[in-house]
């Protein structure tokens, strides 16, 4: 089996070290980088599994940095910043990174993040059906496709994670923090806020799609991937 690589990119080089000598505990093929173009330059040349990817750095910063990777890649990201704001959170989350964690931080919080997300990726539960249909949609977790009235859709990975377990379980009710823990994947200390940003942004992209299925809020709960009743009344 191959050896998993995480790139790991921050201007701190103790910082850096920290990280290699914890992340190569676990076996794991550590490279780093000390800005974001050695950062895109090191991602594409070492095709890394995994990025742990800091925010403020010289000559681009981490969110330019992760714009760029997810125009060629659905590696996961992990962002890695001293800012603590909501913005900063959702904006990371919304530019296609799966995780972020502020420093300080504790080495072995990062190494369970890092798992939690490999785990994710990997598939390393029971298999099941990677493709979902209905009307207007389909859904395919192999190659993470959407395509929407046959029409293929870009959509970062975590609102097409997020997205493919609600239509995977219809007419169920989930509380945002049900949806962080199972999509996002770990026991989330965050803004249940970032579950209402990705359902407002695929609701932009699944608008009149169909009439036979919706994306609803459940309130006072969360919310669900509806079924309606073609034999109901409108």
């Amino acid at each position: 089996m191959a050896t998993t690589k995480i790139l790991v990119v921050d201007d701190d080089n103790n910082i850096c070290e920290l990280l290699r000598l914890y992340l190569e505990k676990e076996n794991w093929e550590v490279v780093i980088a000390h800005d974001g173009l050695a950062a895109l330059n090191t991602f594409s040349k070492e095709k890394p599994d995994l990025v742990v990817l800091d925010v403020m750095m010289p000559e681009m910063d981490g969110w330019q940095v992760c714009r760029n990777i997810r125009k060629e890649s659905t590696c996961p990201i992990i962002m890695l910043t001293a800012k603590g704001e909501v913005f900063d959170r959702i904006l990371g989350l919304e530019l296609g990174a799966d995780d972020y964690v502020i420093k300080p931080f504790e080495a072995n919080e990062m190494v369970a993040r890092i798992k939690a997300v490999l785990r994710r990726v990997n598939g390393n539960e029971p298999k099941k059906s990677k493709i979902v249909e209905y009307d207007n949609l389909y859904i395919n977790m192999e190659n993470y496709e959407l395509r929407l009235k046959g029409k293929l859709v870009d959509a970062p990975p975590k609102e097409m994670e997020l997205l493919f377990h609600l239509a995977s379980n219809p007419n169920r009710a989930y509380t945002r923090d049900q949806l962080l823990d199972e999509v996002w994947g770990f026991e989330y200390s965050g803004e249940s806020r970032t579950v209402d940003v990705h359902v407002k942004r695929l609701r932009e992209k699944l608008e009149n799609v169909s009439k036979e299925w919706e994306l609803k809020t459940v309130w006072g709960i969360g919310y669900k991937f509806e079924i309606k009743d073609k034999d109901a009344n409108v």
